[in-house]
């Protein structure tokens, strides 16, 4: 089932069946299939001693239901997204009823014909015909039913979370702290005067920051992107603290072209610039150091964190919006599989975030 074309996720709607083409999907499948079996065999038999010989040809049976029902969703999940989640949903318990009473006649004729050689088709014959088709399709209602309701309330949590981290995203991308604005335009007012020029520049590199925060709507971007977003941070300050701040960067150790979510440097160097350098009178040095190993990319924002009672500007009770949103961010894109960490290097402080390497385009851009 792993090379069937499927149209990409967007296309379903955000239906909320899971991929049953997955063999991951398939396996969850089969271990449901196991489980009923067991809670059958149990219900039926007892734990006596036609316990395992039952469990084994009552395993085999569900199995077969449970592969022919997969294999049918994986191939219509797309039309049964279409319908919605109403005609969907009883769609796929169609179904779900329909594999089952085709296995079930399978089962049955074959046991009444003796083709099923080392196996006890005693019990099954014991019933009749429709009692034992009726039954296997009231436990095939009961199951499916439970599946779908789980899936379905899994799926709405999910949206309800990725809804909560859009909007929390977008107040990322949508704020730019007033003091920054105010700071910018003060600092370009005063070089249309002097400095022409360089006062185009910082309007141009202005309307980038602008662009990227306002109207980025792409999960991830390349790392080039992501850089290039940071320098341009980086200019306009450097127009307003001079020499003051110094930037390091150490980042050829990321290709180019790898996948990263998108605005998750700059808010660690705005912090770094915000809580840090203008913090400290003569100004210091942040570093930015990049690097890509064992499938992993780890970035990292040092800053000289000013000692209290040495003339530094008070520290800034300010919110850390940016970092909680990017560890919310991380933990959506790779759940489990991502790390913020903030701490402290002797007299520097550093914030740390590692995650995944992707190096090729994920089509979402």
């Amino acid at each position: 089932m792993e090379g069937v074309n499927r149209p990409p996720a967007a296309a379903d709607g955000g239906f909320y069946l899971p991929d049953f083409c997955a063999p991951r999907m398939v396996l969850v499948v089969v271990l449901i299939a196991v489980l009923v079996a067991f809670v059958v065999t149990v219900a039926r038999v007892g734990l006596g001693s036609s316990f395992v010989e039952d469990l084994a040809r009552t395993a085999l049976f569900l199995v077969w239901i449970a592969l022919g029902s997969a294999a049918a969703l994986c191939y219509l999940r797309p039309a049964l997204a279409r319908l919605g989640v109403v005609r969907g949903s009883a769609a796929t318990l169609a179904l779900l009823l329909l594999v089952t009473a085709l296995v079930s006649e399978a089962a049955w004729w074959g046991a009444a014909r003796g083709l099923y050689t080392g196996f006890e088709t005693g019990p099954m014959l014991a019933r009749s015909h429709l009692a034992f088709v009726a039954g296997n399709l009231a436990i095939a209602l009961i199951v499916g039913g439970v599946g779908l309701r789980y899936w379905y309330v899994t799926h709405q949590w999910r949206r309800n979370v990725e809804r909560d981290a859009r909007s929390r995203v977008d107040a990322l991308q949508a704020r730019i702290r007033p003091h920054f604005l105010y700071n910018s335009m003060n600092t370009i007012a005063a070089l249309t005067r002097s400095d022409p020029v360089r006062a185009e520049a910082a309007i141009e590199d202005l309307a980038d920051l602008f662009r990227a925060s306002l109207a980025e709507t792409r999960n991830e971007v390349p790392f080039a992107e992501e850089l290039e977003v940071a320098r341009t941070y980086q200019r306009i300050e450097q127009l307003r603290l001079g020499a003051r701040l110094a930037v390091e960067w150490r980042t050829d150790g990321v290709p180019s072209d790898a996948r990263v979510p998108s605005l998750v440097l700059q808010p660690l160097l705005e912090n770094a610039i915000y809580h840090g350098i203008e913090r400290l009178p003569g100004g210091g040095k942040v570093i930015v150091e990049a690097r890509a190993a064992d499938g992993r990319i780890e970035i990292a924002v040092t800053n000289p964190r000013p000692p209290e009672g040495t003339g530094a500007v008070p520290a800034r009770t300010g919110n850390r919006v940016a970092l909680a949103n990017i560890r919310e961010r991380l933990e959506l894109a790779f759940p489990g599989d991502a790390a913020v960490e903030l701490g402290e290097a002797g007299t520097d402080y550093v914030a740390r975030v590692r995650f995944p390497l992707r190096a090729q385009a994920r089509g979402s851009a």
